[in-house]
């Protein structure tokens, strides 16, 4: 990686025969655009009676308002303090402390930081002169790993430019979460847990000496030897699952595997001269797995058997955990079983007596089950009933099923759309609260709405009004809700409903962005066009360029992120950093989420099985000219595109399928080879065994048919994307004598064209080729 002292200058040259950009501002546009959104975020304080809550609500760069809202009548009060309001100061909202610039420049040292909210985070440094300087995004459980110094002062926000985080490097290795709290992250060491080897009732332990199992009376300290069939590289670990009776306990038994293990060089490390070898585990797709296997422990015979695995004979799994957990009188033990390939899952029950496995859960499909996000399951205590979520009629929605029997009694939520999170289930009211995508058909079905529906599949009523995507706080005796929601080109708009019908209380704030526009910053504007099919509709946003001249054409650059795991065109409001720099440039900005991405129905989703090359393109394609049709300012003779990871793999293959449309491209840390990535992500939409779909996806395989300008960027230390993958498509470019440009960040992880030196070298790289500011 590049280094933070090194950003005094990053003004880009000045291009033949083209207009000065004024990248200096564009630069600049995350500090000017700081503390410029009010009005925005409503965090409640809920006061004893339950009915009253209050919370505070800037109104300016340096004001803010304290406001007092009884949910019952909707009254609200304003002032300027809390005990205007008649509420005692001790209960004031701890703010985030004012965020000074870097002071000194330390020794080197290494910072990581895990974003665990649910949404994206934005990375920067504040810099000498408390400028703050992106360091790009991060996903929703992603980590971003980097070189910086100590001494230096780093800020994550959120979409909406609030301070999450902010710390100051020391030396060594800073591991920073964010969790959106504001407060530090527990030092899981120091936490007191209960050892899950423990019975409930206190008087066994389970332990593993040499992998092997034992069961520990702790009345008299006697270790009694599990023993178990003979089988060859194979050893038994946690996590261990005891029955609420203590009469019975489950564990594992797997295969050893050697493992893949990858090696990556750091080239420049701060405390050697020579540089210095990572070795990483590492598993790739058709690489062995351990087979996990449970083992049941009788505890009064001291006797353990592994039940057949006649209906879970291949389960993918990179380690020991099944996810185990027991019925409640501890009659029986469930288990996942995620059958290799992504075809087959199910949810098994074994009995604990007589060790024979039956099937509670089966889905099956011809192509993939999304089991990292449709899998969702509420066992409901006291029913025997499990609420299940599945794609079986080609929507997500909730089914509800007979836990004894295995058998669905009834789908609960039915239609067009799609169930994208329970929210809450009330076991006594029979009852599922739940976020949907796609109920208002006259919308972006990509909003999440708040839902309700009887278990019995009656009752279904949506409780949220606003055009836009929607975000939920119940009150704490849920008898209403504070809904904030937005879109991309609508700012938050917050306000207080019942639960009951969702009626509408009050409406609480509309967030005002006069500041952010006052600032040059352009609002995105939502389009909607047919994709290949010519019915499907294609959603996504265009940015036009600050101070644009309608009467001469831009040039188009698009954002590619196509990963079939996600839908990534922006929904909610946002400053969108990324996209913005390069509009302040002079680019239209383009966005949209083609076929094969996710949360749109099953055949829309399809798409994407042994096909990550599509990526959507026939639909993007369509729906930028479809965009540019009516928009002249749109230049489609000098189109290009940009994505890291699978968004990097993306951004090159539309120079090898799509240069009749799209002449350059800048592609970040691609999994250009998906035999090269990590297991599960490309296991889930290629397949087992690995057959030649993987060959046929790859962009090192066709890397001769390349045409038009190719940038390649990857970070030498890259831990998520085999950084050989770059590598390897750059010794194919070289062997089809292409040319091509290769930025290696040195220091450097997952991300790196969106640090400072390879975002400017990559806006450099599309000014040359396609000529911002041109006319």
């Amino acid at each position: 990686m590049y280094y933070t002292h090194l950003l005094v200058s990053l003004a880009l040259p000045v291009l033949a025969a083209a207009a000065p950009l004024d990248y200096p501002e564009a630069r600049a546009l995350a500090s000017r655009t700081e503390n410029t959104i009010f009005r925005a975020e409503v965090r409640p304080h809920w006061l004893e009676d339950g009915h009253q809550f209050w919370y505070s609500v800037s109104t300016g760069p340096e004001s803010k308002e304290f406001v007092l809202v009884d949910s019952v009548t909707g009254t609200v009060q304003r002032a300027a303090t809390l005990e205007k309001l008649g509420l005692p100061p001790n209960g004031r909202e701890v703010d985030m402390p004012v965020i000074r610039g870097t002071r000194s420049t330390g020794p080197k040292c290494h910072l990581r930081v895990l974003n665990q909210t649910k949404e994206p985070v934005e990375l920067f440094w504040s810099d000498f002169d408390g400028q703050r300087r992106s360091y790009g995004r991060i996903q929703a459980g992603d980590a971003r790993e980097l070189e910086t110094f100590a001494g230096h002062v780093w800020v994550v926000v959120n979409a909406l430019g609030k301070p999450l985080r902010a710390f100051e490097a020391r030396e060594g290795t800073l591991e920073v979460t964010v969790d959106g709290t504001g407060e530090p992250p527990k030092d899981p060491r120091t936490e007191k847990r209960e050892d899950p080897r423990l019975s409930p009732d206190k008087k066994w332990r389970v332990e593993f000496r040499d992998d092997q199992p034992y069961l520990v009376n702790l009345e008299n300290n006697e270790a009694s030897k599990l023993e178990l069939p003979a089988e060859d590289k194979t050893r038994c670990s946690g996590p261990v699952q005891w029955s609420p009776d203590s009469r019975h306990v489950v564990f594992m038994r797997q295969h050893e595997i050697p493992g893949r293990k990858i090696s990556i060089v750091q080239s420049s490390p701060a405390d050697q001269l020579q540089p210095r070898v990572q070795t990483l585990n590492y598993l790739k797709p058709g690489d062995e797995l351990p087979r996990p296997r449970p083992v049941l422990v009788r505890v009064a015979e001291r006797r353990a058997m592994i039940p057949h695995n006649a209906l879970f004979p291949n389960p993918f799994a990179e380690g020991p955990d099944l996810d185990v957990r027991w019925s409640e009188n501890g009659d029986e033990f469930y288990f996942n079983y995620n059958q290799r390939g992504h075809q087959l899952y199910r949810i098994l029950a074994v009995n604990a007596t007589t060790g024979a496995v039956r099937t509670v859960v089966e889905e099956t499909s011809k192509t993939f089950i999304d089991y990292t996000n449709k899998t969702y399951r509420e066992w409901l205590k006291g029913m025997g009933e499990l609420l299940w979520t599945s794609e079986r009629d080609g929507w997500c929605h909730l089914w509800l099923y007979d836990a004894a029997t295995g058998q669905p009694k009834l789908q609960v939520t039915k239609g067009p759309w799609v169930v994208r999170k329970v929210e809450h289930v009330d076991a006594v009211k029979r009852q599922v609260w739940f976020m949907a995508g796609g109920v208002r058909p006259e919308e972006d079905p990509y909003h999440l709405h708040l839902c309700r529906v009887n278990l019995d599949g009656t009752g279904f009523v949506r409780l949220t009004e606003g055009d836009g995507t929607h975000k939920i706080t119940f009150s704490p005796d849920r008898a209403c809700f504070i809904d904030t929601w937005s879109r991309a080109d609508q700012p938050p708009v917050t306000e207080l409903r019942r639960s009951a019908d969702g009626s509408l209380i009050k409406e609480l704030e509309r967030a005002d962005i006069s500041a952010l526009l006052a600032t040059g910053w352009t609002q995105p504007e939502r389009f909607v066009a047919k994709g290949r099919d010519g019915k499907t509709e294609i959603h996504g946003i265009i940015i036009k360029p600050a101070g644009m001249d309608a009467k001469k054409p831009s040039p188009v650059l698009e954002e590619i992120y196509a990963g079939p795991h996600g839908s990534f065109a922006p929904k909610e409001f946002g400053r969108l950093l990324r996209q913005q720099t390069l509009a302040q440039m002079g680019f239209v900005v383009v966005q949209a989420d083609g076929m094969g991405t996710n949360h749109r129905g099953k055949v829309f989703h399809d798409v994407s099985w042994k096909n990550l090359k599509d990526a959507g393109f026939p639909d993007r394609i369509a729906w930028i000219k479809a965009a540019a049709a009516t928009r002249p300012w749109m230049d489609l003779n000098r189109i290009g595109i940009y994505g890291g990871s699978a968004g990097g793999q993306s951004a090159m293959r539309a120079l090898l399928d799509h240069h009749d449309f799209y002449k350059a491209a800048v592609a970040d840390c691609g999994c250009h080879d998906n035999r090269m990535d990590k297991i599960w992500w490309n296991e889930q939409w290629l397949g087992w065994p690995v057959d030649d779909s993987y060959k046929l996806n790859s962009n090192v395989e066709d890397a001769g048919k390349l045409q038009g300008h190719l940038m390649l960027v990857v970070g030498e230390l890259d831990k998520n994307v085999d950084p050989a993958s770059t590598m390897q498509v750059a010794n194919a470019l070289q062997r089809a004598d292409k040319d091509y440009e290769l930025l290696i960040v040195t220091n450097t992880g997952h991300g790196a064209a969106e640090t400072p030196y390879a975002s400017r070298r990559r806006a450099a790289f599309f000014a040359h080729w396609l000529g911002a500011g041109k006319n």
